[in-house]
């Protein structure tokens, strides 16, 4: 199973550039609003049109400017799943599920109907209307009607973003179980970083049209290649950097020299770390380490965010160099030892950007 997307399509503020070419894995796309992701899902779909390019599904042609083809929607066999499912309310849960499968034979109809019923577990809601399931229902039905009809492409728009966190994570589960089985090619946009690394192989990330990064996931988040690249996939701690020597780069923000594994780029303009990269340490001589006073602090159900100034002690709440994070075991462990505290940066996870 192939797809290869390379399209371009005038938006309202810039153009959509998209080039890829996926093989038999799950992409995720990951962007700010507007960035372009929901509407290359749209070109691929038939819903919208670019204005030039193509699009090649396991080798049949969705879409060529060059040579005039465009496919319409129904002879696509693309599955679209809507952020709002998009669910047909006078019809019945098996009606929708079996809404683009009328030109079948009426037992193939049938089996099939039962097959995806059984697979999203909703059997007994056969005969029930939208506005008599909830959300997650809702959810499953919608899944179920893009899978129904065997499609070669299946397109995840924000599946999940209206749920709430408790269904949110049983549909997650409930999805990678079902594309565990699935053979063909999916997409799946999100805003939900997490979301994005626990349904994902691979990872595409978007940017005023643009594509900025596609790569396995690991890298992504290991070796984010640009600033915008970590931003949007969640790296909180930047600094610019200059070079010291051959393994060696001064952050200037936080006014300290720090032992990097990474090959220096050229040049490199900024260097990062993930909060949860972060760790305390007993031993100040340690590689990497430098002393630190806690600023303020930010509390989830799970984690605790610290506010951490390096090298001084500071009163202002919003004068800080690096944000940690934590289990709230290990700041129980933490939190009341004098300061200063010893803060690691871990060569191994450090890395460098260009401009």
């Amino acid at each position: 199973m192939e797809l290869l997307v390379d399209i371009h399509k005038k938006l309202d503020s810039y153009p959509l550039e998209v080039t890829f070419n996926l093989q038999k894995k799950v992409l995720g796309i990951l962007g700010s609003s507007g960035s372009g992701k929901s509407m290359t899902l749209r070109c691929i779909a038939g819903l919208e049109t670019p204005k030039k390019g193509k699009i090649v599904l396991n080798g049949r042609v969705l879409f060529d400017s060059a040579q005039r083809i465009n496919l319409p929607i129904r002879e696509r066999r693309v599955g679209f799943l809507f952020q709002n499912y998009a669910l047909f309310p006078h019809l019945t849960v098996a009606q929708n599920i079996t809404y683009g499968l009328t030109k079948l034979p009426t037992d193939e109809i049938q089996q099939r109907l039962a097959t995806q019923l059984q697979e999203l577990r909703i059997s007994g809601l056969e005969n029930r209307y939208p506005h008599q399931l909830s959300g997650g229902q809702q959810q499953r039905v919608a899944l179920a009607r893009a899978l129904a009809i065997k499609p070669e492409v299946l397109l995840l728009d924000e599946p999940f973003s209206a749920l709430d966190t408790y269904l949110r994570h049983q549909l997650q589960e409930q999805l990678i179980e079902t594309l565990s089985t699935y053979s063909g090619v999916t997409l799946f946009v999100t805003h939900n970083l997490e979301e994005a690394y626990e349904v994902c192989q691979q990872l595409l990330v978007m940017s005023e049209g643009q594509v900025i990064a596609n790569d396995d996931k690991q890298n992504i988040f290991d070796h984010p290649n640009t600033y915008t690249v970590a931003q949007l996939t969640g790296c909180k701690n930047f600094s610019p950097a200059t070079v010291v020597s051959a393994n060696q780069v001064k952050a200037l923000d936080w006014d300290c020299t720090l032992k990097v594994m990474q090959p220096l780029p050229q040049s490199p303009a900024y260097i990062g770390i993930r909060a949860h990269h972060l760790s305390f340490t007993s031993d100040p001589n340690a590689e990497n380490t430098f002393p630190c006073w806690l600023v303020r602090t930010r509390e989830t159900p799970h984690r605790m965010t610290l506010y951490l100034r390096l090298h001084s002690s500071l009163n202002n709440n919003h004068d800080y160099h690096l944000q940690a994070e934590v289990f709230k075991e290990k700041w129980l462990n933490i939190k009341d030892k004098p300061f200063p505290w010893y803060v690691r940066l871990d060569t191994v996870k450090l890395f460098l950007m260009p401009e």
